[in-house]
């Protein structure tokens, strides 16, 4: 390979990254502030099963936006990334709400046993899938890209709201290279401390809202 051609490949990986991370507005345009309660809510789950967050009220709650059609979804699905961190997250005794609000009308949305699907064969080990259509949840918090974090405290405090980790890309292996804001925000509540990066810029695709 060409000093030349490396040189291009690393000026368009460099310009991908870039585009990945402007997807989200500027977080003054967030619904929800961190040090606020988190508003409550009630959906469906992929089994019709109806979840209410208040009903969680004493354990730590992590959000997480979702949607199959994005590659920055599918790169932290495909990895065993999210799974994992899901997992670690649910050891630890706190409950995972991962939430998709593409609207049906989108070519991305799936129905709720295809997506219930999609996450499972990919080791998906969230408490729950919970179904979003008409957005007003996802719009509630401010949620704008998939996937884009969020993680309430036993009191019912958001506590951390942002990116799952620090490298805005589509790459896998980009992941073991990341810092894990999710993991680090879990350990600091774990630890008693307070979440020492309580925001950061989330990436990824724009939440498919219904228009």
């Amino acid at each position: 390979m060409s000093a030349i051609t490396a040189s291009r490949r690393r000026i368009l990986a460099s310009a991908a990254t870039l585009a990945a991370a402007a997807l989200l507005p500027p977080l003054a345009r967030a619904a929800v502030s961190v040090g606020q309660g988190a508003p409550d809510f009630t959906l469906q789950d992929a089994g019709g099963k109806s979840v209410r967050l208040a009903d969680f009220k004493g354990k730590v709650v992590v959000l997480e936006w979702t949607n199959p059609g994005c590659p920055f979804v599918r790169k932290h699905y495909d990895s065993g990334n999210m799974g994992a961190t899901q997992k670690l997250a649910r050891e630890q005794g706190a409950v995972w709400l991962s939430i998709n609000s593409t609207a049906k009308d989108h070519p991305d949305y799936l129905p709720p046993p295809q997506l219930a699907a999609w996450l499972k064969e990919r080791h998906g080990a969230a408490t729950a899938v919970l179904m979003d259509e008409d957005g007003a949840v996802g719009q509630s918090y401010g949620a704008r890209t998939t996937p884009h974090m969020f993680i309430i405290d036993a009191n019912g405090t958001l506590v951390y709201m942002g990116a799952i980790d620090s490298i805005p890309s589509a790459r896998v292996a980009d992941i073991e290279k990341a810092a894990n804001h999710v993991k680090a925000a879990l350990a600091d509540l774990a630890a008693g401390r307070p979440v020492a990066a309580p925001v950061t810029q989330a990436y990824g695709c724009s939440v498919k809202y219904k228009s």
